[in-house]
């Protein structure tokens, strides 16, 4: 009986292609989507598939900005991120890291700009208006000042007294009062950033509240709030907690 022939196994292999962003419809392209329904309407991945304008090889632009956006889980996430931490991800280059770096860092600066340089503050939201995108995007407590003139006008900018968790021996009433005597400042306002987002004080954050006041008094310079700056959450509307509004410390 005749064998039949033996035949080579065949295997197939199918080479998938990105989409491309021109293959992609119209409706659903960045810059068109941009166009349709305007800067405010469109999605964070859109805003920034335009910034970084080209995908990579088998990405296009606007899979590698879902990439990042998924990585990272927030724009204020991203914002934090060093560069080494962006290129990280697959796909991210040190081009690439350093445009969106920019673009952080140009919005930081119009939010800065837009509360002018010399702002009054008169209340709680004002003051957490002037810190807000500096305490962001940051990962260790920050300890401001904002020394105020007689007519609540912010002098300068805003006066960084220590870095680190919140205590009385990191801040000083010495190194405190020393700039509020070199501006020549009426009145000051205290605070801090949370960076787990909970605005809640600490024990401690009231204690060094309290002694900050006590030395305010002695040097004639009121300590007129103390502002705990968190992020935004689901079950509250502000992202910051004052503790004069509160009612747990007793201010001038």
């Amino acid at each position: 009986m005749e064998k039949m022939p033996m035949h080579e196994e065949v295997s197939y292999s199918v080479k998938h292609d990105a989409l491309r962003v021109c293959d992609m419809p119209a409706q659903l392209r960045p810059r068109e989507e941009f166009e349709r329904v305007g800067a405010e309407n469109v999605s964070d991945a859109v805003l920034l598939a335009l910034i970084l304008r080209t995908g990579t090889k088998g990405m296009n632009v606007v899979e590698v900005s879902q990439r990042l956006l998924s990585s990272f889980g927030s724009l204020t996430a991203l914002a934090k991120a060093s560069e080494k931490e962006i290129q990280s991800i697959n796909s991210i280059g040190p081009v690439k890291a350093q445009m969106i770096k920019a673009a952080m860092e140009l919005a930081q600066r119009l939010t800065r700009e837009s509360v002018g340089e010399s702002p009054m503050v008169v209340t709680p939201e004002q003051a957490a208006a002037v810190l807000r995108e500096r305490a962001r995007i940051l990962q260790k407590e920050v300890f401001w000042a904002l020394m105020l003139d007689a007519k609540n006008r912010l002098i300068g900018e805003p006066q960084k007294i220590s870095e680190g968790t919140l205590t009385s021996s990191l801040v000083h009433p010495r190194e405190l009062f020393k700039k509020a005597l070199e501006l020549s400042c009426a009145s000051m306002i205290l605070a801090h950033n949370h960076p787990s987002g909970d605005p809640t004080p600490s024990a401690e954050d009231i204690k060094v509240t309290r002694q900050l006041i006590g030395a305010g008094e002695v040097m004639g310079i009121k300590v007129l709030d103390h502002i705990v700056i968190g992020h935004r959450r689901t079950n509250s509307n502000t992202d910051f907690l004052s503790l004069r509004e509160a009612g747990l410390v007793r201010f001038n």
